[in-house]
């Protein structure tokens, strides 16, 4: 049977599939169109199956968000190469996936995988962008908030979409929400540039606090031994490395220790009160390098270095005669934590010419 291009055509606007394809799966199937469907549905699967073997750890970060700030999703999604991740059917189908994220509120990776787009299956959805695209795409991870009484959600996506972030805030009221809209907007490209891994100190797990201040104190003695090389003064190890971990016996013990060197120096009594609290600001501030790091409260706020997040909060609802507080954050960055794949360029192309 002759297979012409009017009917090559057909099966393309039904599959996506590329022409040679759609050719290919016609005469293979003496031009019935629904067996040719079914063919190039039977080798998608299969090239799907070949390229999930590969690393995908390019790709897009995609935000969507109501204009009443009440629900948002975001979604990372990776491809192979930065290539593809450009490429305009990619784009297309990642505006596809977070509409039906956001549409359908589902809030994790296996409730995508389970549910129906444009009526199949997800993951055989899926794997016919893969067989149509050319690379491996994966939908790493998703966050969906929604927002009660007196909450707001803000979003932000980076313009290489590469990076983005959704915040959900709480109130004392609406009208405090609403007053303090465009710091909230602020806080949440803080996130992005800055990553925080906590809102707070309060939220560290003790593991995470024991490896960092190691690493701190190894890079401290580290330093201190180039420093002593050409005389220049050393720091002093931290014995701390998050307010967590400083108690009110501490404090005590530290203003105690630091009343007893004053007076050793031969500082008169009456003028000790007003020199400790200097001194313990700086021992916090010496003992607290983590919070500083990667709580977000406890990080200088961009915009203005001379606060914290936290306190730039506190400024606002004072302002406001209200109260402002983070309830959570999720921040995505495309390929962070994945470990990429050293390509073989050549190699690559000639498995793309013999059509792996």
């Amino acid at each position: 049977m002759e297979i012409t291009a009017k009917m090559v055509k057909e099966l393309r606007d039904l599959t996506g599939a590329g022409m040679m394809d759609c050719k290919q799966a016609l005469q293979e199937t003496e031009g019935d169109i629904d067996k040719a469907v079914q063919l190039l549905r039977e080798k998608g699967a299969a090239k799907a199956v070949k390229k999930a073997s590969k690393v995908a750890a390019e790709g897009v970060v995609k935000m969507k968000i109501s204009e009443d700030g009440k629900k948002a999703s975001l979604v990372e999604i990776n491809t192979q190469t930065d290539f593809v991740a450009k490429n305009d059917k990619f784009v297309e189908l990642s505006e596809k996936i977070i509409d039906h994220i956001f549409d359908n509120n589902i809030k994790t990776v296996e409730e995508l995988n389970n549910s129906t787009i444009e009526g199949k299956q997800f993951t055989e959805f899926l794997n016919e962008q893969i067989a149509n695209i050319g690379e491996n795409i994966v939908v790493r991870r998703i966050e969906t908030y929604e927002a009660g009484d007196n909450e707001l959600i803000s979003g932000y996506v980076h313009f290489t979409n590469t990076n983005g972030v959704i915040l959900k805030t709480k109130a004392d009221s609406e009208e405090t929400l609403d007053a303090a809209k465009d710091l909230l907007q602020n806080i949440t490209m803080h996130i992005s540039a800055m990553g925080p891994n906590v809102v707070s100190y309060k939220d560290f797990d003790e593991d995470f606090i024991a490896k960092e201040l190691d690493q701190i104190q190894l890079k401290i003695t580290e330093d201190n031994e180039n420093k002593a090389m050409i005389g220049k003064p050393t720091r002093e190890l931290p014995k701390y490395g998050s307010r967590s971990q400083i108690s009110d016996e501490v404090i005590e013990e530290t203003k105690n220790k630091i009343r007893e060197e004053l007076l050793a120096e031969g500082k008169p009594e009456k003028i000790l009160d007003k020199i400790i609290p200097g001194k313990i600001a700086k021992f916090l501030e010496e003992n607290t390098e983590i919070d500083r790091q990667y709580a977000l409260y406890s990080q200088s706020f961009i915009l203005d270095d001379s606060k914290t997040v936290e306190e730039i909060l506190n400024d606002k609802s004072e302002e406001l005669n209200g109260s402002i507080d983070v309830v959570e954050y999720a921040r995505f960055k495309v390929g962070e934590g994945i470990e990429k794949e050293e390509e073989n360029f050549a190699e690559e192309v000639a498995s793309q010419m013999r059509g792996e």
